[in-house]
């Protein structure tokens, strides 16, 4: 008896030259998840850095895991730090969507797609054979072929150190994409808080920029709705939308206001 594994939505979406739209659960609930997937977005970021559960506690990860499933819908992954064993972990648990914050050299970067491909770069990868989760605990078809086909490892490109070693970053083999994080790199950069300062700016064209011309796909954060539709046609191939808390802030404000007008 084997069991049929599905194809990486968001993977075949960069692959064609498409462009996907997600949220950030900032709630990490399963509830939430599932119900953003009945929405149809093409993703839903888990950001592990910043708040959320242990990426170690396999019980919590395995119910958003669940979740998406239930819906068809892709989990983001983004760990909370560039340990390989952390990339492991989570794909053994069945996500096939993940990506490190503040990288800042290219042999670290290489050591974290490795650690997710059993193959790499015409030798070895360093992802373990076990009988996980991502397995079917066993019962997965070709499981080897379809992980190492399915499984995307990205980087957040956040820090000034980055952007000096940024060439060799891009030319990391299977780099899955690049995140462009202006918030921590105007922190980097001496300048906290003002993204629209045009040094912060220049940063973010210059990943853009050099990602697109390097073929590696182009993720990053919406804005409103002109930004997004501005990125879109700049290159960005994945945008996330916005957060549950900034839909939930948006919309009881809204609800306040109209109700003490009244």
């Amino acid at each position: 008896m084997t069991a049929s594994q599905p194809v990486n939505d968001l993977a075949a979406t960069l692959d064609a030259g498409d462009v996907a739209f997600g949220v950030l659960d900032n709630t990490y609930s399963p509830t939430l998840v599932e119900f953003f997937g009945e929405l149809g977005v093409d993703f839903i970021w888990l950001d592990l850095e910043h708040g959320g559960p242990d990426p170690w506690d396999a019980r919590q990860m395995e119910d958003l895991l669940r979740a998406a499933e239930r819906t068809d819908v892709e989990l983001l992954v983004r760990l909370p730090d560039t340990d390989p064993t952390l990339v492991r972990k989570a794909l053994d648990l069945g996500a096939r969507n993940v990506f490190l914050p503040r990288v800042d050299t290219a042999d670290e970067v290489r050591a974290a797609v490795r650690a997710g491909r059993f193959r790499y770069d015409d030798g070895p990868g360093h992802r373990g054979l076990g009988s996980p989760r991502a397995r079917r605990w066993g019962l997965a078809d070709e499981y080897v072929a379809v992980e190492d086909r399915e499984t995307l490892v990205g980087v957040t490109i956040e820090t000034e150190t980055a952007i000096e070693n940024l060439d060799d970053v891009l030319a990391v083999p299977e780099l899955g994409f690049v995140f462009v994080g202006p918030l921590d790199l105007s922190v980097s950069l001496g300048y906290p808080g003002e993204i629209d300062h045009p040094s912060v700016v220049e940063a973010e064209e210059t990943v853009r920029s050099k990602a697109i011309e390097a073929g590696v796909p182009v993720a990053g954060l919406g804005f409103g709705m002109d930004d997004v539709a501005e990125k879109a046609a700049n290159g960005y191939q994945l945008l996330n939308l916005g957060s549950t808390t900034g839909a939930l802030e948006q919309t009881v404000t809204e609800w306040l206001e109209a109700a003490r007008s009244s």
